[in-house]
């Protein structure tokens, strides 16, 4: 086990990571443009994407059946296992609403260095669990925001307090039209989305024209974007250490929980060592591009500083350290 943290650590991607952590801790002058931190999320959204479509285009559908019914549902009910964390720790409900969405759903660049980590241990996965990172994408996101609307109308309707979930009237508009098109047309799950769809309807036609950008150059581009995020995540810890300890033990612990139930249910499903591997690592990651996204507009009120903080600061580096190869040695157990 300390030998895969050890090789963990020394990866290329991680180490840069380190570096932007380090630059920004001690104040360096060291700033990604704009532009090209956007390029960057682009990029790698794009080749996630298409790489899923063209993998899940060699499948039927009904040997990934089992897998994606268990995407769905892990994507559906981690909000509720973080909403009852929340209440327990007596988090606000609108910060517990943005925790739900962020942990619900994934981190696309944990999920590339996992893909590096078993590349490099020469352990091979089920090429469709890249289309998985797509449909895990939203549903956290859906189901912690229909959660918000139900309980802010129950509050509105029935007169009860927003930290309980009561009967919620047939006379009710549980589904917002603009909350589902913020969603489900935000820039990350658009561009995973089309990408998937086609790369699986054109299949592996289209291999010699993406490969040279979007499959040859994916790992140099993934260590300028964890430098990047380093550098992010540098700035953010000081604003998650304001929220005391009890919010960072919860970043520190609640992800190796929810990432070894993604391991068990991957093995459940019948996937193998590296595919139960990336399950867990798509339940334990959490989310900075797409969540954001759709609670910057959605749920103005939850603090970016908390989930934020929490996704870049603690749980982002903690996944590539310690997080991974613990997924992975937990998939070795169960197959």
């Amino acid at each position: 086990m300390s030998e895969i943290i050890i090789q963990n650590l020394l990866s290329p991607v991680v180490l840069f990571f380190v570096l932007g952590l380090l630059a920004a801790m001690f104040k360096s002058d060291l700033k990604f443009p704009n532009g090209l931190s956007e390029g960057l999320s682009i990029y790698l959204l794009i080749a996630i994407g298409l790489k899923g479509g063209i993998e899940l285009s060699q499948y039927s559908l009904h040997s990934v059946i089992r897998p994606i019914i268990a995407t769905l549902l892990i994507g559906a009910i981690i909000p509720f296992i973080i909403l009852f964390i929340m209440r327990l720790m007596k988090m606000d409900f609108k910060n517990s609403i943005g925790l739900a969405a962020t942990y619900g759903s994934i981190s696309i660049v944990t999920y590339g260095a996992a893909i590096s980590f078993l590349d490099s241990n020469g352990t091979d996965y089920e090429g469709f669990m890249n289309a998985m990172v797509v449909l895990m994408e939203s549903p956290a996101i859906l189901v912690s925001i229909f959660l918000m609307k139900i309980i802010e109308k129950n509050k509105t309707t029935l007169n009860v307090p927003t930290h309980s979930i009561g009967f919620v009237p047939a006379s009710i508009k549980l589904f917002d039209k603009k909350v589902i098109r913020e969603s489900l047309f935000g820039k990350s799950i658009l561009l995973l989305l089309g990408s998937l769809l086609i790369g699986l309807a054109l299949g592996e036609e289209i291999i010699p024209m993406v490969k040279p950008l979007f499959m040859d150059l994916y790992y140099s581009v993934l260590i300028l974007f964890l430098l990047n995020m380093g550098l992010i995540a540098g700035q953010r810890l000081p604003e998650v250490r304001q929220h005391g300890v009890k919010l960072l033990i919860f970043g520190l612990s609640t992800p190796l929980f929810l990432g070894t139930l993604g391991v068990y249910i991957g093995s459940f499903t019948g996937l193998s060592l590296g595919g139960a591997t990336l399950m867990g690592v798509l339940a334990g990651s959490a989310s900075y591009i797409a969540a954001p996204a759709a609670l910057k507009t959605s749920v103005p009120e939850a603090n970016p500083s908390i989930y934020l903080g929490l996704s870049l600061g603690v749980t982002f580096p903690l996944n590539l350290i310690i997080g991974i190869p613990l997924y992975y040695e937990i998939a070795k157990l169960l197959n």
